[in-house]
């Protein structure tokens, strides 16, 4: 029996398919009753009891085997990967002897390769999930690549500056600079616990004045060439703040940090002409090897288009031209004569001079309405369309029309000249519009196949044009396709002074200012006699942020940079005149952005 029970035993003990653990009741001469827990390969307990194991083998050397055996595969179920003590202990050995570090003298002979992360944001909560989502891919490829010989630079650094540690520095009354280097090492600890293969020697940061003195020789650089310039243009302004903010730091109206207020404004900012390079941009998607959906992605982000600009004369009471010109863009030249009114943004330049008396306090609150919402709001294609008439009228020039002139926040002020010619009867947004002001509408491409335009939809494609001729102006495009009739309207636009043919393109220049405290101060000063803009001379650099004990908003749009009289009031150093220095700084992006 004693047998029978010692191999049925042995048998539960070998390598078996997962399942429940079992308990099994059985009895010996030397302990008349024990219940023992057996746990196969599922499970984390030891195959039989030692004690019972002994017993049953007799104690014999055979027997010893097996119990030393069966503790040693106790040991190896019970125990978890011990990184507590493994960790640790390479961590500080990599640490010691630096042991990613790339020499400053490399061997030439192979080959190079430069694995550079999206440097974190410190915040004050530490690293998320998404951190070390992305940086074990990134070290898994450096590990890989210092395996296979090559001359690996694997380093890591913080984008620092930032409105949420100025915000937070407000709030607890802490400067910023004692909360972002607080944060730097909390994430430098985290990061090193997870045993990353950086080279710590080349740790960097965006607020050092030794790094943003090359930022700031960048836009230097950008200045010289044209492409860093100023404009007075509508930007997200949140009183709350003090700042302009970015439309991904603005949430339903709201500012993403605190949920404040935010309304559009037009200020003078800082801009970088990154449109020049849009062309470049789109050419060069063709050479990536990315998939073909995010770089359609890109190519609408990018959003070229080509069409015209065309000139309407803006008409006084008495129906006669006044000399201002209102400028459209348009894709669809060719459907010109279709153009029943004209729609501007509600922040255009021009509706001081167009807006009539009677109409002036309606205009005013429509205006306060739409500075409270967003772009991506206000182009919302699903949202009701709403406007307000100006009280004003323009001659369309390719028949004549007198057309009323329309305010709508579905025009933005910042794409194209913030001023279309809506044809309701080719164009979804117009049409609704159209419909709800009940202003007419008129086709003028018919569908190919000669399907009737009076189904009461819009049709937006390309067909052939009819309707469109005019003996007051000389054009006539009926009978012609959509392509060869735009093409003809451009043609005569420019023939008559009335507009142009004009690419354009829904990326826009990138607004580089901010009204705050914490960030890259810019090399600029301006002469008070003349406000004439003075780069500092590249030997000047870096322009270092002053101390501010008093960092918060003014409540006028004046940055809190202006606060540091004795830092703003300077001299140009190159004529001597007295200057004053840019109060703006650079946004939270500029430092990681090359």
């Amino acid at each position: 029996m004693d047998w029978q029970v010692q191999n049925h035993f042995q048998i539960q003990a070998l390598p078996q398919p997962p399942f429940r653990r079992r308990k099994f009741l059985f009895f010996t001469q030397r302990q008349p009753s024990r219940r023992s827990t057996v746990a196969t390969a599922g499970g984390g307990r030891a195959s039989v009891s030692l004690r019972v194991w002994s017993s049953l083998s007799g104690g014999g050397s055979r027997g010893a085997v097996r119990e030393e055996l069966s503790e040693v595969q106790e040991k190896k179920k019970r125990r978890p990967y011990p990184f507590q003590e493994i960790e640790p202990r390479w961590q500080r050995y990599w640490e010691e002897n630096r042991t990613f570090r790339t020499p400053d003298d490399v061997d030439t002979s192979k080959p190079k390769f430069y694995v550079l992360d999206m440097f974190p944001y410190p915040s004050g909560a530490g690293l998320h999930v998404g951190h070390p989502l992305g940086y074990t891919a990134t070290d898994i490829l450096a590990r890989f690549k210092r395996m296979q010989g090559f001359n690996v630079l694997h380093p890591m650094g913080w984008d620092a500056f930032g409105l949420p540690a100025e915000q937070y520095a407000i709030e607890t009354g802490t400067h910023p600079k004692i909360t972002t280097l607080r944060n730097i090492e909390r994430f430098r600890s985290q990061l090193k616990s997870l045993g990353f293969s950086y080279d710590w020697d080349r740790e960097i940061s965006t607020t050092e004045p030794e790094y943003y003195k090359w930022t700031q020789w960048i836009f230097l650089q950008l200045l010289k060439r044209g492409l860093a310039y100023q404009a007075e243009v509508p930007v997200n302004w949140c009183p709350a703040l003090g700042t302009v903010l970015a439309n991904e730091e603005v949430v339903d109206g709201l500012s993403e940090r605190g949920g404040h207020p935010v309304i559009r404004k037009p200020m003078r900012q800082w801009m970088l002409r990154i449109t020049a390079y849009a062309d470049r941009l789109l050419d060069d998607l063709d050479d990536l090897d990315w998939p073909e959906s995010i770089k359609e992605m890109q190519r609408n982000w990018i959003g070229r288009s080509e069409g015209a600009e065309v000139e309407f004369y803006v008409l006084d009471t008495n129906g006669q031209d006044t000399g201002i010109k209102i400028t459209v863009y348009t894709t669809r030249p060719d459907t010109i004569f279709g153009a029943t009114y004209l729609v501007l943004a509600p922040e255009h330049f021009l509706l001081s001079s167009i807006v009539s008396k009677g109409q002036s306090i309606y205009v005013e609150e429509y205006k306060e309405l739409a500075s409270r919402k967003s772009d991506l709001e206000r182009t919302e294609l699903q949202k009701e369309k709403t406007g307000v008439f100006s009280g004003g009228y323009a001659r369309n020039p390719a028949n004549g029309e007198v057309i009323p002139i329309w305010i709508a926040d579905y025009v933005l002020g910042s794409y194209g000249t913030g001023a279309i010619m809506a044809v309701p009867a080719h164009d979804m947004r117009d049409h609704e519009f159209a419909l709800k002001y009940d202003i007419p509408v008129r086709g003028v491409v018919m569908p190919d196949g000669g399907c009737s335009l009076d189904s009461g939809k819009p049709f937006p494609g390309e067909g052939i044009c009819v309707n469109s001729s005019s003996t007051r102006s000389g054009l006539d495009i009926n009978g012609l396709p959509s392509k060869e009739a735009a093409s003809k309207v451009i043609e005569w636009v420019e023939k008559t002074g009335n507009g142009n043919k004009k690419v354009n393109y829904k990326l826009r220049d990138w607004l580089f200012a901010r009204q705050r405290y914490w960030g890259e101060p810019i090399p600029v000063v301006f002469l008070k006699d003349t406000g004439e803009g003075v780069p500092l001379l590249e030997s000047e650099l870096p322009l270092t942020l002053p101390e501010l004990e008093d960092f918060t908003p003014t409540g006028t749009g004046e940055p809190p940079l202006s606060k540091a009289v004795s830092w703003v009031e300077t001299r140009d150093p190159l004529s001597g005149k007295p200057a004053r220095r840019e109060t703006n700084t650079m946004p939270q992006w500029a430092g990681s952005c090359w």
